[in-house]
């Protein structure tokens, strides 16, 4: 699901975030074995040479750990995405002290001011990410589409890659926008749309969530907003196509792992309409979920408040596996509107690689590996506890920032909304401020209603606990 990113500057919240760590039991050095490991070289594999493609990658200016590397051209009236993830199962020897760390860390996590890796960072930042000018094991991806966009062939195989350039989202926006980006990158806005317009069809919905950015101005903090550009939209629909691809060729093959996730109860989205209806978000009866999401601008803060309350239907999403043909009886993610799999960061996520394995597996008619084969039953369980370790570390930091922020304003009122009423205490709920935007506890002694919009009085703001609580004003 797409998470609450926030990012500090303050020196004392970067101690305050360490002492969190500690708290909260966060895994930080790798032990010596598991280093020793990461140190090795790649393990001997049938690895293609494709390294005459030109690929390039897409991430933050300052990110090292890069998974994916794409090259898109032009093909009679279609397109052909050539899309290289780093093959992490290149390094890590299965069974071994690597592996078993992997399977405990699950994930990467990420802190406002670091992050804490799956990976060894001689492994993640170095020797298996694709890098610029640096031979590296992938898994390259074909995909074939035809004017439209739609999928129309899928192949995976093995191949040594080599990138040419790092970009980041803001320098490909500009030279897009600017007609300056070579056919390959300017491809990207082209194919980027035709997915987009796609994804509206088959009903599906990315969540444009934005990320909150809290500065230290004069003595206080201030929050700002900073919305993904629209480079950011097309090359997450690069992402979401590929794991669709991977969805349905593990679908095809019987064996797999998906991202899956159930439709919302009706209940679910008529809390969201009241929420918006609190937030002064204009939603007709007869305008969908999906079309009021593709109106709003991450920009606004209303807006930016609204997409972050709508994160709460992606909290169903989970991992599903299958053997041998026998298919789950879910097979699809209501959000993307298709089966979809995770299979593009592996050096991030403990699932890709499986993902990834299998992939290969069916294209090249092989059995799966017995190892892959030996983990995947206990796979969903292992990334639903990652999943619940990473939604504690980013409630944590929510909530020791925002109490940060609002440490020196204890006695002031603010216009807020009821977003979460507690079913068994309705005296007890969660406000989210329109400006700024903070969520806290509200207690009112004649009870709360959701989606009502409510003046509320800050009672406490403690970084040291942290809390921040709210009582009608």
């Amino acid at each position: 699901m797409p998470r609450r990113r926030i990012r500090v500057t303050d020196v004392p919240l970067r101690a305050a975030f360490a002492a969190l760590r500690t708290e909260l039991g966060v895994p930080s050095d790798f032990p010596p074995e598991v280093l020793s490991e990461a140190e090795r070289p790649s393990r001997p594999g049938a690895h293609a040479d494709a390294t005459d493609i030109p690929l390039f990658t897409i991430d933050p200016p300052a990110s090292t750990d890069l998974d994916q590397a794409m090259h898109l051209s032009r093909r009679g009236t279609g397109y052909r995405l050539r899309y290289a993830i780093a093959d992490v199962a290149a390094f890590v020897v299965p069974g071994g002290y690597l592996d078993a760390e992997t399977h405990r860390r699950v994930m990467t996590l990420y802190f406002p001011d670091t992050r804490i890796p799956l990976h060894p960072p001689v492994l993640s930042e170095g020797a298996a990410s694709l890098l610029p000018d640096q031979v590296r094991p992938a898994a390259l991806w074909t995909i074939d589409l035809d004017a439209e966009g739609r999928t129309t062939a899928t192949e995976v195989h093995r191949a040594l890659v080599r990138s040419r350039a790092k970009l980041d989202y803001e320098g490909v926006q500009r030279a897009i926008d600017s007609g300056t980006a070579e056919e390959p990158l300017a491809l990207l806005r082209v194919v980027g749309e035709l997915r987009e317009r796609l994804e509206v069809e088959r009903g599906g919905i990315s969540l444009r969530v934005p990320e909150q950015e809290i500065v230290e101005r004069d003595g206080t903090y201030e929050p700002a907003y900073r919305a993904g550009a629209p480079a950011d939209g097309w090359n997450a629909q690069i992402s979401l196509l590929t794991g669709m691809a991977a969805a349905d060729l593990m679908l095809a093959y019987g064996t797999g792992v998906l991202r899956t996730l159930p439709a919302a109860p009706d209940g679910a989205v008529g809390r969201l309409r009241r929420t918006a209806h609190a937030l002064h978000i204009h939603w007709p009866h007869h305008v969908s979920y999906a079309a009021l999401i593709r109106s709003l601008d991450p920009r606004i803060p209303h807006h930016a408040a609204f997409l972050q309350e709508c994160t709460t239907l992606l909290r169903g999403a989970g991992y599903t596996t299958f053997l041998d043909g026998v298919l789950p009886d879910i097979t699809t993610h209501a959000a993307v509107a298709a089966p979809y799999a995770h299979c593009t960061a592996p050096l991030r996520r403990l699932a890709d690689r499986y993902a990834s394995e299998i992939c290969l597996a069916a294209v090249a008619g092989e059995p799966v590996p017995e190892w892959v084969r030996a983990a995947l039953a206990a796979l969903p369980g292992e990334m639903a506890d990652g999943g619940r370790r990473a939604g504690t570390v980013e409630r944590a930091c929510v909530d020791l920032v925002e109490a940060a922020l609002l440490k020196d304003r204890v006695g002031e009122v603010f216009d807020g909304c009821v977003v979460d009423v507690d079913e068994h205490r309705p005296t007890v709920g969660t406000v989210q401020l329109e400006m700024p935007a903070v969520i806290g506890r509200v207690e009112g002694a004649g009870g709360l209603a959701l989606g009502e919009r409510l003046r509320v009085r800050l009672t406490e703001a403690d970084p040291g606990s942290p809390k921040v609580r709210f009582a009608p004003a």
